[in-house]
């Protein structure tokens, strides 16, 4: 039998006021959710998260920082980045998703419109669980992923390397000549051209 992730919840245990949970994000987790890109899992934080039973599914507000360490992508020194994540899902049992598109009445709204301050329901991104446990761990990797930046930086003065010689060049300036022509447009520098007659 296959052990239960410690970021598993049971439906059961949200009670009418909620559940909070306060975890230490796991390590492997980050570094799973992490592999196949270019960023390396830094310090591990922690987890918190609030279940609301909502409309026959559960409400999951969640948000956890995340460290990582990359290259810049102009200089390609190590730079560490300090992530905030925060998210909202709407957790939708199987079996209600199920209901909906053979046209049952089961999980249909029932008219009050479930809120939370000024939260609408239909706010929150979608996800279906099976309807009795809540795994976080597949939740937590997502959003991992989600929030990464497309490029980093250690700086956004950065000048990066020379294109000729690699020297970085926020340490100092080298002797080549900035703006070099594409060598596949050479040929073109001996084009003359003849004026009309």
């Amino acid at each position: 039998m296959a052990a239960t992730s410690p970021l598993t919840y049971k439906v059961s245990d949200i009670r009418d006021e909620g559940l909070r949970v306060d975890e230490p994000t796991p390590a492997a987790l980050l570094a799973g959710a992490l592999e196949g890109t270019a960023f390396r899992a830094g310090a591990p934080g922690r987890v918190k998260a609030e279940f609301s039973k909502v409309s026959g599914g559960v409400l999951l507000r969640g948000r956890f920082g995340l460290e990582v360490a990359t290259e810049c992508k102009r200089c390609l020194k190590d730079v560490s980045l300090s992530l905030p994540v925060a998210f909202t899902l709407n957790l939708v049992p199987a079996k209600q998703v199920r209901g909906e598109h053979d046209g049952s009445s089961e999980g249909e709204d029932d008219g009050r419109g479930e809120r939370g301050g000024s939260f609408q329901l239909d706010d929150a991104d979608r996800e279906v669980f099976d309807g009795e446990k809540i795994e976080l761990d597949p939740i937590l990797r997502e959003q991992v992923l989600l929030a990464l930046p497309m490029d980093a930086l250690c700086a956004e003065s950065c000048k990066g390397l020379c294109a000729q010689c690699g020297q970085d060049l926020n340490e100092k300036l080298c002797g080549c000549e900035q703006k070099r022509v594409d060598p596949r447009l050479e040929p073109l520098k001996n084009i003359q051209l003849k004026p009309r007659a």
